[in-house]
C-alpha cells in the first residue's frame, strides 16, 4: 500500500504518523476481537454493597481529602443534542401526518418541557404567538423554533447547553447542574471547586461564553470559586477510514477520510489533567435538586472507598519496595489482592516461587484504581459489569459493551443477557501512584479493544474504527471495584422525551 506525498502531508496535518495509520489499517484487516465472558458480576460476586453502617466513615474520609483540594470532576460534554431530537427532526417538515397520537402527545406535553418559557419568548421576539401556533396545529413551525436558528437552535447545540430542569425561579441546563454538583462535593477548604469539561471544537466558544455568564451566579449561590478547564478531543486521536476492501477511503476530491476515534479518545484529555481523585460522569446524567442529596452521598461514599483501598494499596507497595517482606505481610498482600481488589491470578499461581509472586503483586497493585457505581439493570441500553476470562486462566473485572461480545456464540450471548447490573458511567478515579506521581494512563489500555462499524459517505459505504472506549478498553488494566448504587443516582437523557420522566421533574 502506497501513499502519495499529498497523503503523507495530510496524515501529518492530522497529527498522525505513517506508522500509526498503517497500524490502524492492519486492525481493519485483522478485525475486532471479542472478549470472553466468564459470568456477569452480581451483588457480592464482583459487586460490592456498602453496608449502611460504613457509609459515614467513608464519607468522612472523603471529606478530608476534598478539603485538601485533591478532588475534581471530569465531564465529557462533547455529545451533540441532535440525537436527542431525532424524532422531532423527522417531524420538522411533515409533522406527524401519519401519527395523530404523536401530534396530540407533543401538544399536551410541550409546556412541561424546561425550555418552554425560552421557546415562548423566542417566538414572541419574532412577532409570533406560541398559543396561536399550537391552536392552529402549526407544529412544524413550533419545531423549527425549537430546533433551528429561527429560535432556540437546539438541534445544533451541545447537550451541555440545553435546559434540563425547571425550577420556580428559572430553568437550568445540564452544564449548570454539573456546576451545582461540583459545589456540593468537590469543594475544598478554600472554597475552590474544580471541574474539567471536554467539548467538540465547534461548541467550545459558546460553552465558554455560557460559563462566563452563569459562573458568577453559582459562585455566589454556593460561596465557591470555580476552577474550570475546557479541552477538545485531539485531532491525533482521529482514525483513518477504509473502504469495504480495507483500502484507504477517499472523498470525491481524492482526500483521505479521517473520523473521530470515539469517547475513548478522551483518555488523552483525562491523562493531561493534573488530577488526583477524579469523578467521571456524563453530561446528560444529572438530577434536579430534590434528588441531589442521594447523589452527593453516594459520590462521597464511593470516593471514600477508593481512598481507603488506595491507602492500603500504597502501604503494601511500600512494603514490597523494601529489602525484606515478612511472611505475615505476604499473606496480607495476597488476601488483599484477592478479597479487596478482586484480582484472580493465573491458574498455576500457587506453584510460583516467592520472587515471581512479589513481582506480580507489584505489577497488579501499581495501577490506577477506579470505583464504578453500578445500578440494577432496568432495561437501559449500554454496558455492564462482568468477570472476563483471560488467556492465562486469570479473570478481570471489566465494563463490557454488547459490541465486544461474539454475536455467534450462544453461550456468550446468554451470559450477556444474564447481567443484573448496568454501567451508568459513575466513576471515581485515582490516577496517582504510591510515590505521588501521575500514572501515564496510556500504559493501562487494551489496544485490541476497538470497535468497527459500517458508515456511509455520500452513498458509499466505508468502515470506521473507534478507539478502546474510555471506560472499557481504555481502562481495561486499571484496578476496578464495582459498587451497587441506588437507581436514583442514574438519570440519563438520551431523547428529549426523557426530560419528562418523573426523576427530571422538579
Amino acid at each position: 500500500m502506497t501513499f502519495s506525498d499529498a497523503d503523507i502531508m495530510q496524515i501529518h496535518s492530522e497529527g498522525l504518523s505513517m506508522e500509526r495509520v498503517m497500524e490502524q489499517i492492519a486492525l481493519f484487516v485483522r478485525g475486532a476481537s471479542h472478549i470472553e465472558l466468564n459470568r456477569p458480576c452480581t451483588a457480592h460476586d464482583g459487586i460490592e454493597v456498602i453496608p449502611n453502617e460504613d457509609e459515614e466513615g467513608l464519607i468522612a474520609r472523603y471529606d478530608q481529602a476534598a478539603a485538601a483540594g485533591r478532588c475534581m470532576k471530569f465531564v465529557p460534554a462533547s455529545g451533540a443534542a441532535s440525537r436527542m431530537f431525532k424524532e422531532w427532526f423527522r417531524a420538522l417538515d411533515q409533522p406527524w401526518k401519519d401519527s395523530e397520537s404523536s401530534a396530540v402527545s407533543f401538544a399536551e406535553q410541550l409546556e412541561h418541557y424546561p425550555f418552554y418559557d425560552n421557546l415562548r419568548q423566542a417566538i414572541l421576539s419574532s412577532g409570533g404567538n406560541i398559543d396561536f401556533l399550537m391552536e392552529e396545529k402549526k407544529y412544524g413551525e413550533v419545531l423549527a423554533y425549537i430546533l433551528t436558528s429561527r429560535g432556540l437552535q437546539y438541534g445544533q447545540l451541545p447537550k451541555a447547553l440545553l435546559k434540563f430542569h425547571k425550577y420556580q425561579e428559572a430553568s437550568r441546563t445540564s452544564l449548570e447542574e454539573h456546576l451545582v454538583e461540583a459545589a456540593l462535593y468537590v469543594t475544598d477548604a478554600r472554597h475552590i471547586s474544580r471541574l474539567h469539561i471536554t467539548v467538540s471544537p465547534e461548541h467550545r466558544q459558546p460553552l465558554e461564553t455560557f460559563l462566563d455568564m452563569v459562573r458568577p451566579l453559582y459562585e455566589g449561590l454556593f460561596s465557591v470559586t470555580y476552577e474550570i478547564g475546557v479541552s477538545c478531543q485531539e485531532n491525533a486521536t482521529n482514525t483513518i477510514a477504509v473502504d469495504m476492501e480495507n483500502r484507504p477511503f477517499r472523498s470525491d476530491d481524492g482526500q483521505l477520510c479521517f473520523r473521530p476515534g470515539g469517547h475513548g479518545a478522551l483518555l488523552n484529555n483525562l491523562n493531561d489533567i493534573d488530577g488526583d481523585i477524579i469523578f467521571l460522569k456524563n453530561i446528560d446524567n444529572v438530577a434536579p435538586d430534590r434528588l441531589k442529596p442521594v447523589t452527593v452521598r453516594y459520590k462521597k461514599a464511593l470516593a471514600g472507598l477508593l481512598l481507603k483501598l488506595q491507602e492500603e494499596t500504597f502501604s503494601y507497595l511500600e512494603c514490597l519496595a523494601g529489602d525484606r517482606t515478612a511472611a505475615g505481610e505476604m499473606t496480607s498482600i495476597d488476601d488483599f489482592c484477592r478479597d479487596k481488589l478482586h484480582i484472580v491470578f493465573p491458574i498455576d499461581y500457587r506453584q510460583w516461587p516467592l520472587e515471581k509472586k512479589k513481582e506480580i503483586w507489584r505489577e497488579k497493585l501499581d495501577r490506577p484504581i477506579r470505583i464504578c457505581g453500578v445500578v440494577r439493570n432496568e432495561g437501559e441500553p449500554g454496558g455492564g459489569p462482568f468477570w472476563v476470562q483471560e488467556a492465562n486462566g486469570a479473570q478481570s473485572l471489566q465494563i463490557v459493551e454488547e459490541m465486544q461480545i461474539d454475536p455467534r456464540s450462544v453461550n456468550q450471548q446468554d451470559l450477556w443477557r444474564g447481567a443484573t447490573h448496568f454501567n451508568p458511567v459513575d466513576l471515581v478515579c485515582g490516577v496517582r501512584n504510591f510515590e505521588g506521581g501521575k500514572f501515564d494512563l496510556q500504559q493501562f489500555v487494551d489496544p485490541g479493544a476497538i470497535s468497527m462499524s459500517i458508515k456511509s459517505e455520500k452513498g458509499r459505504d466505508l468502515k470506521a474504527i473507534e478507539l478502546p472506549g474510555l471506560w472499557n478498553g481504555s481502562m481495561a488494566q486499571w484496578n476496578t471495584i464495582f459498587v451497587e448504587v441506588p437507581i436514583e443516582t442514574f438519570n440519563p437523557v438520551k431523547t428529549v422525551e426523557d426530560l419528562l420522566r418523573p426523576q427530571h421533574l422538579s
